[in-house]
């Protein structure tokens, strides 16, 4: 395996406290429009992002468990669940553990009020590259008043040589750069997509509005981690902007993610391996709705864990789902 010292080690520290459960059963796109400030050559990619909504009465959800203190719980079995949308409770038709590749999107802010973060960055992204799956595909935006394709496609070896080649300069179009990644990201050969997204939350380039793309990540089903980076350093640890920070945190919470906010370097590095190892640790979990209806409307989506061995247990999974239309042919 690939790193395979590595990831023992990042293995180690970041599952020592978490919790196996042995069981002897078996398991079972928006208008085109341009800011003021901004040139129409200026739009990313120049593209149309166009995201199909999944059929009505077929769902999939990446669920991530943990205990009270937050150690990931593995090892819980099809019936340990309980799944409704909206109100109604739904039958888990599909569920597996196991730990199988998907596509990454590595979303990486390289503008200028990054600078002075980039080295710690640069050592996040190659702890989170390091402890993937040794067949996951990456891909990697950098953005700064533009969103860029800097690596397509790519394993976690070629791209860590592609992390030295990093300068910091310009503006800030996170939300441009959160529409390319999702794009690239589903074009992936593996049927499961996240995304890492690290930025100091700031945006002031982008041509996509932050409703615009919020809608996008409820359509897209592409879980999305964030790490916002402060400057790091002294007595109390950095902090970021409040509006940086509740994007991050709406962005993650949204797609079943979660935004992370480290004060010291060695937090962040540790903390990139920690989302690595939990998208390894993951339920596969899958149903077909029992609402029949194409009207793209929001089905709200909520899973439990209801076995009585455990207490206190935190779920996380993507909100929801828009019901295809019934324009939508399958």
């Amino acid at each position: 395996m690939r790193n395979g010292k590595i990831f023992i080690t990042t293995l180690a520290l970041f599952l020592c406290g978490a919790i196996r459960v042995e069981q002897a059963a078996p398991q079972d796109k928006p208008a085109d429009k341009t800011s003021k400030n901004q040139s129409p050559e200026q739009k990313p990619e120049g593209r149309q992002i166009n995201i199909r909504m999944p059929d009505t009465d077929l769902v999939s959800l990446s669920v991530t468990v943990t205990d009270g203190f937050d150690r990931l719980m593995t090892g819980l079995r099809k019936d340990d669940f309980e799944l409704f949308e909206g109100s109604i409770k739904q039958s888990i038709s599909h569920f597996s553990e196991e730990d199988i590749p998907l596509n990454l999107g590595i979303v990486f802010d390289v503008s200028g009020s990054m600078k002075g973060k980039l080295d710690r960055a640069r050592d996040a992204l190659k702890a989170f590259i390091q402890t993937s799956h040794s067949d996951d595909v990456f891909f990697f935006i950098g953005f700064n008043q533009r969103a860029h394709l800097l690596a397509e496609g790519e394993d976690g070896d070629a791209l860590i040589k592609k992390l030295t080649l990093i300068e910091m300069s310009g503006q800030t179009a996170l939300y441009d750069a959160a529409y390319l990644a999702i794009e690239k990201v589903k074009q992936g050969r593996h049927n499961r997509h996240a995304m890492l997204l690290i930025s100091d939350g700031q945006d002031n380039s982008s041509r996509y509005t932050f409703e615009e793309l919020r809608k996008l990540l409820k359509e897209a089903g592409v879980q999305i981690y964030c790490i916002g980076i402060a400057e790091i350093g002294g007595a109390a640890g950095g902090t970021l902007d409040m509006q940086g920070q509740a994007r991050l945190e709406e962005i993650a919470q949204v797609t079943g993610g979660k935004a992370f906010f480290p004060r010291s370097a060695a937090e962040l590095e540790d903390l990139t391996s920690r989302i690595a190892v939990e998208l390894r640790h993951q339920y596969s979990i899958g149903y077909a709705s029992t609402n029949a209806n194409r009207d793209g409307q929001w089905r709200k989506i909520k899973v439990t864990v209801v076995s009585k061995k455990w207490s206190n247990l935190r779920v996380r999974h993507k909100e929801g789902y828009y019901s295809a239309p019934s324009s939508v042919g399958r």
